[in-house]
């Protein structure tokens, strides 16, 4: 009994010490003050609504989303084939490609970073829009590759080799009835992607500096101008759209088999 008290007790010490900047700057975003002060003195929800009144900031929170869904698009759309392809026939080539598409996630971030900055600079597109979204989709490949695979081993090739028996081709067998099974870890790798890309500050610097402002740069560039709860504010909204896409993943998908805690076939 003693043991278990006292193994809840570090458990709720180890998250309010977790906790404990969020409510700091939950607090600080709700302030009347134009600081960063704690407690807050007074309450406002005026911050709030600068993000989406104030021209830089709303431009900033369009920027990073557009790029977050062009990046996730992407990197689905580069893990499903690779992904399909090692479910149909492991080879040495294939284990190969799915090392690369884990490596950038895997690698530190500034190494990823610096080697985007060298490539666009080379190839003389640094500074556009482009170079971030693609940088985005190719750090953030790894995610939907790991949900997708793991949707690939939930499925049962009897159900597969049945539909070959019945006569479907493979197109159809992969319209019907793989799509549709692994459609939940397409979502969620696709969620993860957009999540991380909409948080992501050293790529997006990396590969278009200061001529275009996502949200993170945006703070960055805030910071030399004063401190002021509308950063607070962002943070919190990002927070939150985190919990939501991620809890929206918790309720509809298989999270703990996303996760990794289930290997197996039938999920136990």
């Amino acid at each position: 009994m003693t043991g278990t008290l006292l193994t809840r007790l570090f458990f709720a010490a180890v998250g309010l010490f977790m906790a404990a900047p969020l409510v700091v700057i939950a607090g600080v975003s709700i302030s009347e003050k134009r600081s960063l002060t704690f407690p807050p003195e007074g309450f406002s929800l005026a911050w709030y609504g600068q993000i989406f009144t104030d021209a830089g900031w709303r431009g900033a929170l369009t920027t990073s989303v557009l790029i977050a869904l062009g990046a996730a698009t992407i990197a689905v759309l580069i893990a499903l084939p690779i992904a399909y392809a090692l479910w149909r026939r492991v080879t040495v080539i294939g284990r190969v490609v799915q090392l690369l598409g884990v490596s950038p996630f895997v690698l530190p971030p500034v190494i990823t970073a610096l080697g985007a900055l060298s490539f666009w600079a080379t190839m003389g597109g640094y500074g556009a829009w482009y170079t971030v979204v693609v940088s985005h989709a190719i750090f953030f490949t790894s995610l939907p590759l790991v949900t997708i695979s793991l949707g690939f081993q939930t499925i049962d090739r009897e159900v597969t080799e049945a539909a070959r028996t019945m006569g479907a081709d493979e197109r159809t067998i992969l319209t019907t009835i793989v799509l549709p099974m692994i459609a939940p870890y397409i979502v969620s790798g696709f969620a993860f992607a957009f999540v991380l890309s909409l948080n992501e500050y050293i790529v997006a610097y990396m590969t278009v500096g200061f001529t275009l402002e996502t949200v993170p740069i945006k703070i960055f560039n805030a910071l030399r101008y004063g401190y002021t709860p509308t950063m607070a504010s962002v943070s919190i909204l990002f927070v939150a759209v985190a919990v939501v896409v991620f809890g929206l993943v918790a309720r509809f998908g298989d999270l703990p088999r996303l996760l990794g805690a289930w290997s197996d076939g039938d999920g136990k």
